[in-house]
């Protein structure tokens, strides 16, 4: 009989530690394991879980600037994209608990983040810890574009581009630049000299192409797949910005040689009018924005960014250009509004239409709108004395940003083009 209940209590100590050994692999699995992220999604489709090496990838990067205190923030396009399509959801999600990875856990070869340069206080010592974190780091710099226009300055180089590698995943880090338009600016990613080629896929970069620039964006923290990031607070406007970011500097340096041979007029009344034209530049920028009309220099205020970087001062007027489609009622009003009566109105929407406004110190401010053909565009043009009727045509342009007497503002990016279907080949005594 004794040996009877041996039996049974080690047949019962046997049941009763395996129960306890399979609630301990149950309790593991779904609850310290998903609180520590290393949980694996078993969600539907291809969703890869907390152990994938795009997460791990970020979180160490989270973790190394979180330590160094470098304030970067999210701008990737799909997974901003991902974000945004349950953003008010996304933003009530507290740290921890989360319990599968919907974001960084998509396959894709690079995660894009943004750093405000001027905010950066420990570069060389950041670059360190990263190596020794296990990331391999490539820097890509360029001479500073803001010091062309300065001889003595010209050829100091900027960081521009980090490309940290970890496993197979790599973190993108655009390095933004303040302007004195007010805005934020990042450089063309180029690769020189001895570069791997190899490192990353760089033609999947979604930022340096070329360079851009970007509103300055209002950034909140919230939690992605159990990490603390910061994004744009309006992320739906940030992503509106990245397929038309491309921006192209003044030419400085032709500038410079323009002025050797023609000297620049800075008389009293040189001076007077090109910031009475800067001025009036800005009040048209805004009240533009406020309506929602994309605009851009044109005609001889676009010769004077392109030629000398400036204004020209015997141009006498400020002229924009804006496409037909982009043409809304309520322009000539909101002109009128911030004080600028309407001076003259040539043509009609469906045709050659022309807005003359007229500002102050004898001022004006002329409109062009462009018509858009099968391979070319146009704008009329109208004589205020005879009344007679022009068209001038252009080839195709696309927009892009610049820098303008202090704004961001935009010019069409095949510049000499347009420029020579205004004034010709040379343009130097107009």
């Amino acid at each position: 009989m004794s040996r009877i209940n041996k039996n049974v209590i080690l047949a019962l100590l046997t049941l009763t530690s395996s129960a306890f050994l399979l609630f301990q692999l149950y309790y593991y699995k779904h609850y310290i394991s998903a609180k520590n992220g290393a949980g694996v999604s078993k969600s539907k489709g291809n969703r890869i879980g907390f152990d994938s090496t795009q997460w791990r990838a970020v979180k160490k990067f989270v973790m190394l600037t979180s330590s160094q205190n470098v304030p970067v923030f999210l701008i990737d396009p799909l997974i901003l994209e991902l974000i945004n399509k349950d953003f008010e959801q996304v933003k009530n999600i507290s740290h921890g608990s989360t319990s599968e990875c919907k974001f960084f856990c998509v396959p894709r070869d690079f995660t894009a983040f943004a750093l405000r340069y001027h905010l950066w206080k420990n570069e060389e010592g950041w670059f360190r810890t990263a190596e020794n974190m296990g990331f391999q780091c490539l820097k890509f710099e360029s001479k500073d574009p803001r010091l062309d226009g300065i001889d003595s300055l010209s050829g100091t180089e900027i960081p521009l581009h980090y490309i940290c590698r970890l496993a197979n995943h790599a973190i993108h880090l655009v390095v933004f630049h303040e302007r004195s338009g007010n805005y934020l600016w990042h450089g063309h990613l180029r690769l020189k000299g001895r570069v791997d080629r190899k490192f990353v896929p760089f033609r999947k970069l979604q930022f340096g192409r070329y360079p851009g620039a970007f509103d300055r964006p209002e950034l909140q923290q919230i939690t992605v797949d159990g990490l603390e990031v910061l994004i744009p607070k309006d992320p739906v406007h940030f992503l509106e910005e990245i397929p038309h970011s491309r921006f192209i500097e003044c030419r400085y340096k032709e500038a410079r040689a323009f002025f050797q041979q023609y000297l620049d007029d800075n008389t009293v009344e040189a001076m007077a009018f090109r910031k009475s034209a800067k001025e009036l530049l800005q009040l048209a920028a805004r009240t533009l924005k406020k309506l929602g009309v994309r605009f851009w220099l044109s005609s001889g205020t676009c010769l004077g960014w392109y030629r000398q970087c400036n204004i020209i001062p015997y141009s006498k007027d400020v002229d924009l250009g804006i496409f037909i489609q982009d043409y809304k009622s309520d322009i000539i009003s909101a002109f009128q509004d911030v004080g600028l009566p309407l001076k003259h109105k040539f043509g009609k929407v469906e045709d050659s239409l022309e807005l003359s406004f007229q500002g102050k110190d004898d001022v004006k401010l002329d409109i062009f709108f462009f018509y858009e053909e099968t391979d070319h565009m146009w704008n009329g043009g109208t004589q205020a004395k005879t009344g007679k009727k022009f068209k001038y045509l252009f080839p195709k342009f696309t927009l892009c940003w610049t820098e303008f007497v202090d704004m961001k503002i935009h010019v069409p990016c095949e510049t000499i083009d347009y420029i020579e279907a205004n004034y010709g080949k040379n343009q130097q005594g107009v």
